[in-house]
């Protein structure tokens, strides 16, 4: 954690609606920069919408609350301008782009983000380097995005774009999903290599592998819309031996 508290997320009595149902229920959430924060809980509880909320996903609708970044209220920011401030998110099945080339997407998406023309070659070193370091296969730059992938090689095409974009926040939603124990290694250690003390990282989960080869800072448990428990690491580690059970039923510790 960083010795200075810098404010960078700021979630305050946030109701979220889907379809008329309501799915988020109170949520009260800080990130600090340099902070790696983790939402677990059982499918269902209100974690993807959480970060769908961040984003401003027109599918889920604010009913009460804010969601404050770097000190302004982005409720009401469309999710083009909200990525533009710095925030980042990951999905859970990444799409697929027939046509467009990775290397031409990222081109794009850093364009987009900075609004600034892409130095090119500058812009290839910094591929190559960050490919080299999470394993990936050089030929995947030039195959049209994520068509004909794999899981683990969509997952690290999404880290790839985060380290690229570099973000303020990043929030990965079921980043582990899926993925077999090298694909998690090669996640976590992408998380490692953009995490610093300038920006955080969110990271949405219903299990715990992808924990064992990462450094957080804290863990939320989310139960039926609610935050029900907040701790270090350890959390985490209870979790995987005893399930979300205690929390269900209202226990609290």
């Amino acid at each position: 954690m960083s010795g200075k508290t810098e404010k960078l997320l700021e979630i305050k009595n946030l109701y979220v609606n889907a379809e008329e149902k309501e799915i988020l229920k109170g949520i009260n959430l800080q990130i600090n920069k340099g902070e790696v924060h983790v939402i677990m809980g059982p499918n269902g509880s209100g974690k993807s919408t959480t970060a769908n909320a961040i984003l401003n996903n027109p599918e889920y609708s604010k009913t009460k609350g804010e969601i404050i970044f770097e000190g302004e209220n982005i409720n009401k920011l469309p999710t083009d301008e909200i990525a533009r401030k710095g925030i980042f998110m990951s999905f859970q099945s990444p799409e697929e782009i027939p046509g467009v080339s990775v290397t031409n997407f990222l081109k794009y998406a850093k364009n987009k983000i900075t609004e600034k023309p892409v130095k090119i070659f500058k812009f290839r070193e910094e591929l190559k380097k960050y490919m080299e370091q999470l394993n990936m296969n050089p030929e995947n730059m030039e195959r049209s995005l994520n068509v004909g992938f794999s899981g683990g090689e969509k997952k690290k095409n999404e880290i790839l774009q985060m380290l690229i974009l570099d973000p303020k926040l990043a929030i990965l939603d079921e980043t582990d999903s899926g993925l077999d124990v090298d694909a998690i290694k090669t996640v976590s250690k992408g998380i490692e290599m953009f995490k610093n003390d300038k920006n955080a990282v969110l990271i949405i989960t219903h299990n715990t592998r992808i924990l064992h080869s990462l450094d957080v800072d804290y863990v939320h448990v989310l139960i039926n819309g609610k935050i029900v428990k907040t701790a270090g690491k350890e959390l985490a580690k209870e979790i995987e031996e005893q399930g979300y059970e205690k929390y269900k039923t209202g226990v609290k510790e």
